[in-house]
């Protein structure tokens, strides 16, 4: 052993030692042995690339390769991030940033859509949670780290790329071309969709989420005269976020009360938040909205809410992730993104790989809106003679209409009822919990 991977052996056991004994005094009084065998191993190899490699690889490369190795083998979440990567992750919860608006993970190799995030070029050209990406124009992804492919769909601003998709139900990949754009989240929206009744959406979970949230509250309810008969909260296709948030958004709803709680190998990981006696809605009918690309964040929210019993959670099973990483900074002004512990809802409910199963499961549904659609069957207006209604046809609502674009770029009014399924049955069962509680 030449003396450049000598000195690397005795850092690697300095170092080693270094972090066992800091474990040692926070968890166990006996240090435990160094696994002097393995460390012996990876110098060996680390010497065998050095010299035998077909091209000479420089050891700073070698060395953060190792360590993402490392941490890729743990669990799909836990990364190493070099400099760039940890200013993006720092761009992503402030709300703005370069790239095609998708929250991504690893399966079987393949890049997994966990969701599009709402109003992204990634959103407006069709993709959706569960999609797995198979190539990044014609680079197959197979092979790629996380990192790399994410690094690969950010690019340019204004820079085409294309995705080739395998999506569930259909027999062939899919091919999507999206331009990328900077991608500024407003992670809160609000509306009334009837006189009465709210509707508030939260696509991701950032650090000005729950300051928004209280803004659109107080303006929903400054819209309806301080008399909302029920609200529904969306959190479909939300890939989480800051866990603060989570408990800020639930704080909302719940005047008392745990709301999550994180268990996890050393003591910074055991954590317990509770609600405060300053709840914007403690008692409004609630219906929580999820589907399968609800992950993390928007979780701890259905999950504590579920438990204590303050709303009805309504759509799909949610994604599962139920655990908890920590943003580690080092000194080289890179970071690890680590899994540190597992939440848990109010009730000891642990979500990770099992997700939170709604209380009404809406399945998925297709509704098209088909014009000028020749209808065979014949009805009361059919017949020759019939009599007219009496009644001027009464407009739609602004709760009941949203204005597209239809084959001519014109505005068109259609009901709510053709363009959202899930969120038409859960208004319907807020309108039956507003009578339950009148």
């Amino acid at each position: 052993m030449n003396n450049a991977l000598r000195n690397l052996f005795i850092c690697l056991l300095l170092l080693l030692a270094g972090a066992r004994v800091v474990i040692g005094e926070a968890e166990s009084p006996e240090p435990e042995a160094l696994p002097l065998n393995e460390l012996r191993t990876f110098t060996e190899i680390f010497a065998k690339i050095k010299s035998d490699y077909v091209e000479a690889v420089d050891d700073k490369e070698l060395l953060e390769n190792a360590v993402r190795g490392m941490l890729e083998g743990l669990d799909p979440h836990s990364v190493y991030l070099d400099g760039e990567s940890y200013d993006e992750l720092r761009e992503g919860t402030s709300g703005e940033f370069g790239g095609l608006g998708i929250e991504v993970g690893m399966e079987d190799g393949f890049i997994k859509v966990i969701s599009p995030i709402d109003d992204t070029p990634a959103q407006k050209a069709g993709i959706k949670a569960g999609d797995l990406i198979i190539k990044l124009d014609d680079r197959p992804v197979k092979g790629l780290s996380l990192n790399e492919a994410v690094d690969i769909m950010r690019g340019k601003p204004g820079d085409a790329i294309k995705l080739t998709i395998i999506r569930e139900n259909e027999d062939k990949p899919l091919v999507f071309t999206i331009i990328r754009d900077v991608i500024t989240i407003k992670s809160v929206r609000f509306e009334t969709l009837e006189p009465g009744f709210g509707y508030l959406r939260i696509s991701s979970f950032q650090s000005h989420t729950v300051e928004n949230l209280r803004k659109a509250i107080d303006q929903l309810k400054k819209d309806n005269n301080n008399q909302l008969k029920g609200v529904i909260l969306d959190l479909r296709n939300n890939p989480g976020g800051i866990l603060t948030a989570a408990v800020g958004v639930s704080d909302m709803f719940l005047n008392k009360g745990l709301i999550v709680y994180t268990e996890g190998r050393i003591k910074d990981s055991k954590l317990r938040f509770n609600a405060k006696p300053n709840a914007k809605l403690p008692d409004v009918p609630l219906i929580v909205l999820v589907n399968a690309g609800s992950a993390s964040a928007s979780e701890i929210v259905a999950g504590a809410l579920q438990d204590h019993g303050r709303g009805i959670i309504m759509g799909e099973k949610t994604f599962g992730k139920g655990s908890v990483q920590t943003v580690l900074p080092m000194t080289n002004n890179a970071a690890l993104k680590l899994t540190t512990a597992r939440y848990y809802t109010p009730n000891g409910r642990s979500i990770q790989a099992s997700g939170v199963v709604p209380d009404i499961i809406i399945d998925k549904v297709k509704i098209s809106l088909i014009e000028n659609a020749i209808d065979m069957r014949v009805k009361e207006a059919d017949l020759m003679g019939h009599l007219e209604n009496g009644l001027e046809e009464a407009p739609l609502t602004d709760g009941d209409k949203e204005l597209k674009k239809d084959a001519t770029g014109k505005d068109r009014t259609v009901p709510l009822s053709s363009t959202d399924y899930s969120l038409y049955e859960a208004l319907n069962v807020l309108k039956g919990l507003a009578i339950i509680k009148k």
